[in-house]
């Protein structure tokens, strides 16, 4: 490994940031798109809610259903699926004025992106060593935060000016195309897989597994809290993107226009860009000196503050660049200080990974959904100030949480075993030599 990298996985993390610069193309202008459209705000941010939970439902499933299945393979089906769906979108949804055919289609298309990239969650958990897993997961939040937030954001703020919504919409297509051929190609199968399909040969067997990625929240109270916090922790990734086109470059949307919708791209595309070394970063830090620590100082708290400097900065100071930009930079580093996620799971369910996994991914896909659901039901009598103060006090709930889930995380255990084990021989010397 270099730099805690997995050389044997390397096109796979380069694969996912392929698929999700496709998949990140409408993040950030969609809703606005719609509302230009002759949609409403509510109307826009119900879509946006609906493709959250199709995906949360996806996201639960796709870490037994790789196991099952084998992870390359599943990734491809994921892939393959968005290609066709996103067409369909293009074609008979987006131009149709009818908001159920949007909902429907669009929200069939959530089902995919989360089989492509868990199952490669589940990949990594397989053929990495658990006391280096953070440092993994890093890398894979990298190559993530390279598809959907850097690409998936830069090339459309500078397309959409040249070719308009519509045309940029179609380009996505080349870029999912090119991962799920190189994950064809290059990626390697599964560890493992054989054994676990015969093991789950049987039909119930296979369901039961599969719903042991939701009923292992009530079975362990650990993963049930660190569920909670996985929610949490992403909730302006996905939030946001609804709120801010129409807050920052519209005046419908309780804002004045500071912006134009290119410029909130670019803000938003630098928080990715800074989450590409600080994912790694803190991947490092987190397997050195401890995940929940971590997550609940620099994760949490930095994220309340964050947050707020988003919806605070431009009704105190107008239309400063300057500024948005250093809350982009702020919220990036404080939201890539939970990449330990994907290894706290694993680690407080060591003998049923794939259901803790799926539990993880379950927990990701809610924060799909309830980030632009938290807008849909907030904006119309609170605006984008009360969704953010919501964002702002579950953070707060979620720093809280991190004080009651205590993995077992290998070396930092060890370490502090042999610290008070020096500080013992130091303290009573001659009991030791005794």
């Amino acid at each position: 490994m270099l730099l805690g990298l997995p050389r044997k996985l390397i096109f796979g993390f380069v694969a996912v940031a392929l698929f999700m610069t496709g998949d990140g193309f409408e993040l950030t202008f969609l809703s606005k798109y719609l509302v230009d459209l002759g949609y409403s705000q509510v109307d826009a941010a119900l879509v946006f809610t609906v493709y959250g939970f199709v995906a949360a439902i996806s996201a639960w499933s796709s870490g037994v259903i790789a196991e099952m299945f084998g992870a390359r393979r599943v990734m491809i089906t994921g892939g393959v699926m968005w290609l066709v769906l996103h067409v369909l979108f293009l074609t008979f949804g987006i131009g149709s004025g009818s908001l159920p055919l949007i909902l429907t289609i669009y929200g069939a298309r959530a089902l995919a992106y989360p089989l492509f990239i868990y199952a490669f969650v589940v990949l990594i958990a397989q053929s990495v060593d658990r006391s280096k897993l953070a440092s993994a997961m890093g890398w894979y939040w990298a190559a993530y935060s390279m598809g959907i937030g850097v690409l998936g954001t830069y090339l459309p703020s500078w397309l959409i000016p040249l070719v308009g919504e519509r045309a940029t919409l179609w380009l996505a297509l080349p870029w999912v195309a090119a991962g799920v051929v190189l994950c064809v190609v290059l990626v390697p199968r599964q560890v493992g897989a054989t054994a676990l399909v015969e093991k789950l040969d049987d039909r119930r067997a296979r369901l039961r597994e599969l719903a042991r990625g939701a009923t292992i929240l009530g079975e362990n109270r650990q993963i049930l809290l660190a569920a909670m916090v996985r929610v949490i922790c992403n909730l302006t990734l996905f939030g946001f993107p609804v709120i801010m086109p129409l807050y920052l470059a519209s005046e419908d949307g309780g804002g004045r226009a500071w912006f134009e919708v290119t410029d909130w791209m670019r803000i938003w595309g630098l928080m990715f860009a800074v989450t590409l070394f600080t994912n790694i970063m803190w991947g490092r830090i987190g397997d050195r000196f401890g995940w929940m620590r971590q997550m609940r100082w620099y994760g949490c708290l930095g994220c309340v503050v964050a947050t707020l400097s988003f919806y605070y900065i431009p009704q105190w100071f107008g239309a400063n660049l300057p500024l948005m930009m250093g809350a982009a930079v702020l919220l990036g580093i404080a939201v890539s200080a939970f990449v330990p996620m994907g290894a706290i799971f694993p680690a407080l369910a060591p003998d049923h990974r794939g259901a803790a996994i799926s539990a993880h991914n379950l927990a990701a896909g809610v924060s799909t959904f309830l980030g632009p659901a938290i807008a849909t039901v907030l904006l119309p009598s609170f605006g984008p100030g009360g969704v953010c103060w919501a964002y702002a006090g579950l953070y707060v709930v979620g720093a809280v949480l991190t004080l009651f889930i205590h993995p077992h995380q290998p070396g930092i255990v060890e370490r502090r075993v042999t610290r008070r084990s020096a500080a013992a021989a130091a303290a009573h010397p001659a009991a030791v030599a005794g």
